[in-house]
């Protein structure tokens, strides 16, 4: 990316499956750093983030000591922002945000449904180098239909009151939307566009990573014009998580 581009911008949303490989078989986390260092992003939406396990630290002897999250962005990323949301005896896990620019503000909403089912949306807000703040929102939203509606009219309802028409916006991450009812909510509310479909389009299949078949994972913005964006699949992004991962390159748009 040519950094001299006007507030120029590289993104990435990728669910890793918790650091490991499709149905669990190996982990994967040290080759998963490695990949998202190759796509040398801005700022990286992360789901499925293993904040901690003592089970895995004890089971495998290159388990990191430190978070997920702070394993990935160490040396590369200055500003992470994690938000826990399933808890349970040995661990827990949640979102992630991974930025070269500041953080300089962070909250992870909680819209649950299903009580079984914890989902929370990670909000931060990060410091454009145009002098502007963007609002970034990194989500995993549930497996049921109903409750996506009510999580996307909950998120919709949240930025209406702390992102004023105009400011910039990026949602990204793993929407389980195979039926694409994400644009009725956020595209309509809130005024994006979703990076691979545009304005009307369809977004880009991206699960499985080995051969994608279903629309899962979604990149949606405003205030943003879309350069170029990509669907990382097939090796070796199969080997890492069951989901593909997404990329953006985006530019302020001069309005």
């Amino acid at each position: 990316m040519d950094r001299d581009n006007r507030a120029a911008l590289r993104i990435t949303t990728y669910n890793i499956h918790k650091g490991f490989s499709q149905f669990n078989r190996r982990m994967m986390v040290h080759e998963l750093r490695e990949r998202l260092r190759h796509l040398d992003s801005d700022i990286v939406f992360l789901q499925e983030v293993q904040g901690l396990h003592l089970h895995h630290a004890s089971n495998h002897e290159n388990w990191p000591e430190e978070p997920q999250h702070e394993f990935l962005a160490e040396d590369f990323w200055h500003s992470t922002a994690y938000g826990q949301n399933v808890v349970y005896d040995h661990g827990h896990h949640g979102n992630a945000i991974l930025s070269r620019l500041p953080i300089v503000g962070s909250h992870n909403q909680d819209v649950t449904h299903l009580q079984f089912e914890r989902r929370g949306l990670l909000h931060c807000q990060i410091a454009l180098s145009d002098g502007s703040t963007a609002h970034c929102v990194c989500v995993h939203l549930s497996l049921f239909g109903r409750s996506r509606i009510r999580q996307m009219t909950a998120l919709a309802d949240y930025l209406d009151g702390i992102a004023p028409n105009g400011t910039p916006l990026i949602i990204a991450g793993d929407f389980n939307d195979w039926r694409n009812r994400a644009d009725d909510v956020l595209a309509q509310r809130l005024g994006l566009t979703e990076v691979f479909g545009g304005v009307a389009g369809r977004p880009v299949k991206s699960f499985p990573a080995g051969l994608p078949m279903f629309r899962l994972d979604r990149i949606y913005v405003r205030g943003f014009a879309v350069e170029r964006a990509v669907v990382h699949f097939g090796a070796p992004w199969s080997k890492i998580s069951d989901h593909a991962a997404l990329s953006a390159q985006l530019v302020r748009d001069a309005g």
